[in-house]
């Protein structure tokens, strides 16, 4: 299926609400839907009425049920959208929404599952996915209908000049102005020393401010040129980074983040301030890669 957004659906409350998201994202994106739902079954009988038969149909008898129910809510949500393709597919979620995100556009899930245990905030395949995926992946979740402008966290990485790229993008098809972010600090090495840096004894606060100012100036100058109908507000926060953004998604309709900011270890796929918007954030989270 060329040009699509791929939506995990499971039944859950919570992928219900990513199948409505997938459903608006693919009509601003000019794009379909494909459906998918990835099921084990253990190799044992259950029973329906007085006939016994084994795990495997029955489940995969609901695994088509919950397919049709979502598609039937992206059309419900969107009915000019098409193509709408529904697909059960056995396998392990992670490993198959992870090989199907391969060729998707947007890969778009609930923040959490039916798998989920009660006191977690946000679903390992969710996690999972943001971390590896191949595309772009927006993480259902927060306020039930956010609104307000798209915030992207700056930070002058090259993630987060892709998050910016995208930010933009998402900005123009809803018709938002965009909220750009760039948070600095005095007591952990942020600044001229660079992130993880030996920490100055002194700081000059206003060239710090100085220097946050320029770096979202820097960041968003491409995209102010291609989007000029866009309005744009940057702002240079001075606290501490996750706290801010996490405060900033209250005020917005979407966050999107790189998977990895300035301050990632060379073997993480998903940096620490990612992974806390993922579970705090009061807005959906786009999670982006180059």
């Amino acid at each position: 299926m060329a040009g699509h957004v791929l939506v995990g659906a499971d039944g859950s409350e919570s992928s219900l609400e990513a199948v409505a998201v997938a459903a608006h994202e693919a009509r601003r994106r000019g794009l379909g839907v494909r459906v998918l739902n990835a099921f084990t079954w253990p190799m044992l009988k259950i029973r329906h009425g007085s006939s016994s038969e084994t795990a495997e149909p029955a489940l995969r008898r609901r695994a088509e049920e919950t397919v049709a129910a979502a598609v039937e809510r992206v059309r419900a949500e969107e009915p000019d959208l098409a193509p709408v393709e529904g697909e059960v597919v056995t396998g392990e979620a992670l490993t198959v929404l992870a090989a199907r995100a391969r060729d998707a556009d947007l890969l778009v899930v609930g923040s959490r599952g039916l798998g989920a245990f009660s006191g977690l905030l946000i679903g390992s395949v969710a996690v999972h996915l943001a971390a590896h995926a191949d595309c772009p992946v927006l993480v259902v979740r927060g306020r039930a209908i956010p609104e307000g402008p798209v915030a992207v966290a700056v930070d002058g990485s090259d993630a987060a000049k892709a998050a910016v790229e995208v930010a933009f993008g998402d900005a123009a098809r809803r018709g938002t102005g965009l909220l750009a972010v760039h948070v600095w600090n005095t007591w952990s090495g942020t600044g001229p020393s660079g992130p993880g840096g030996p920490a100055p004894l002194w700081f000059d606060t206003d060239k710090l401010r100085e220097d946050s100012e320029q770096t979202l100036s820097g960041a968003l100058a491409a995209g102010r040129a291609r989007h000029p109908d866009v309005e744009v507000e940057a702002r240079s926060v001075h606290g501490r980074v996750r706290p801010s953004l996490i405060e900033t998604s209250q005020e917005a309709s979407l966050l999107v983040v790189g998977a990895r900011g300035r301050g990632g270890f060379q073997g993480l796929l998903l940096g620490s301030v990612s992974q806390a918007l993922l579970h705090h954030a009061d807005c959906p989270v786009l999670v982006t890669r180059r």
